[in-house]
């Protein structure tokens, strides 16, 4: 079983418009509605590809409810989330038809009171029994200490579970010194932690900090990764045009899968990057192409090198 971390989940919501134009009425053409928050979205595809995965982190209110029974329809997808007295949040993507962009409104989500975080922290350890890794994403709920993530990766190697981070902001940079397995930044978050806008000197000082790999996503250039093992780029076939909403997601999906089956570097990089750009394909925000991620798999270019032995 793999698990996934959300704190901050999210009802998501997609609205498609003709064309967004800010300060007017718009008529919205369509509206679609699925759970979310990274470590949820990470589960669904991590379900798609056929592995069993566990979701927790925290649900409450009506918005809570929705998404608990969202995820109810999702097949080897467990729901483990902690229920709060506050409301889990929404989020709204507006999609503007004719430029494709994309315009994101994120809600903070509810105060996480102290035995909440408590009684999260119990469950996790329970969880950490079954798990073969456990991916921690997204922000931090008000009320969650900044250093969170540590914590629970401390607790996870404890267990001697591996871990991925994907976060942001002080949770990456305090996450980082738990000394999670990979780090899986994207190039603004790795710039921020660094200070370096050079990919391979961010994702090296970033793996100096305490990650034990680093993947940097760097958009439609693909991944970076730097790993105990060696050093690779890889990158998809051709550029996409699409809403990229949720591929960084899909590229933990593919990095975590591809971990759990023993995977070698350079395979893990092609099923994340493949898994990605099939996000940004999707009609659907969030959602992965299953025809396109099996075409675009085998066109995805590695390069680099394994360290000596």
């Amino acid at each position: 079983m793999i698990l996934t971390v959300t704190l901050n989940t999210a009802l998501d919501i997609t609205y498609r418009v003709p064309s967004l134009r800010p300060g007017a009425s718009h008529r919205v053409a369509e509206v679609t509605e699925r759970p979310g928050g990274k470590g949820v979205n990470v589960a669904r595809v991590l379900a798609a590809l056929g592995h069993e995965v566990t979701v927790t982190g925290f649900s409450g209110g009506t918005t809570g409810r929705i998404l608990r029974d969202r995820l109810a329809e999702v097949p080897r997808l467990t729901d483990a989330l902690v229920p709060v007295s506050g409301t889990t949040r929404r989020t709204v993507a507006v999609v503007d038809g004719r430029s494709g962009t994309t315009t994101q409104l994120n809600e903070p989500g509810p105060v996480i009171g102290h035995a909440e975080w408590s009684a999260f922290q119990e469950v996790y350890e329970d969880l950490l029994a079954d798990a073969s890794a456990v991916a921690l994403c997204g922000s931090l709920p008000p009320g969650v200490p900044v250093g969170a993530y540590a914590g629970l990766i401390r607790t996870a190697r404890a267990a001697g579970v591996p871990t991925l981070l994907d976060t942001s902001g002080a949770a990456l940079r305090r996450g980082v010194a738990g000394r999670p397995d990979v780090l899986k930044p994207n190039a603004g978050e790795l710039a921020e932690l660094t200070g370096s806008h050079e990919p391979l000197r961010a994702t090296q000082d970033a793996r100096r900090r305490g990650a034990g790999a680093v993947v940097a996503s760097l958009g439609p250039e693909g991944l970076l990764a730097v790993t105990p093992e060696g050093r690779w780029r890889a990158a998809p076939p051709r550029r996409l045009r699409g809403n990229p909403t949720g591929a960084g997601d899909s590229a933990v999906a593919g990095l975590l899968s591809a971990l759990v089956e023993h995977r070698p570097w350079p395979d893990r990089l092609a099923r994340a990057v493949a898994l990605s750009a099939a996000t940004v394909l999707s009609p659907t925000a969030g959602d992965v192409d299953r025809a396109a991620y099996e075409e675009l798999l085998t066109g995805v270019t590695v390069t680099g090198e394994a360290t000596a032995a």
